[in-house]
């Protein structure tokens, strides 16, 4: 059994920053691609960013540039850190992984982004 444990979230004002953690526990054998998903309310679920076992990234368009993906193998975790956030990254994130063929989601961690 698989087990995906965030951390991280919570209330920032604009332009702050905050750096979410999604760590992996149980009968883990290989793990392939990590990402992060947000979905705000109202909004159907979307890509943030990926990061793949070779540490080849991905990113949305709207974060590009403020968001970095970074993964440690030996901790079987995955980071996203969020730079000059703004009121519309308000979202519940959740945590991504691909694990022996098999997918993963995080129970999700809120970011809140407001003055």
């Amino acid at each position: 059994q698989v087990q995906l444990v965030e951390s991280g979230g919570g209330l920032v004002q604009p332009g702050g920053s905050l750096r979410l953690s999604c760590a992996a526990s149980g009968s883990i054998f290989g793990i392939g691609t990590m990402g992060w998903y947000r979905q705000a309310p109202g909004k159907q679920r979307e890509l943030v960013a990926t990061i793949t076992s070779g540490s080849t990234t991905n990113y949305a368009d709207s974060v590009k540039g403020r968001f970095t993906i970074s993964r440690d193998n030996a901790k079987n975790t995955v980071y996203l850190q969020m730079n000059s956030l703004k009121p519309e990254d308000t979202a519940v994130y959740y945590c991504n992984v691909w694990i022996t063929h098999r997918n993963y989601w995080g129970q999700g961690t809120q970011v809140t982004v407001s003055s």
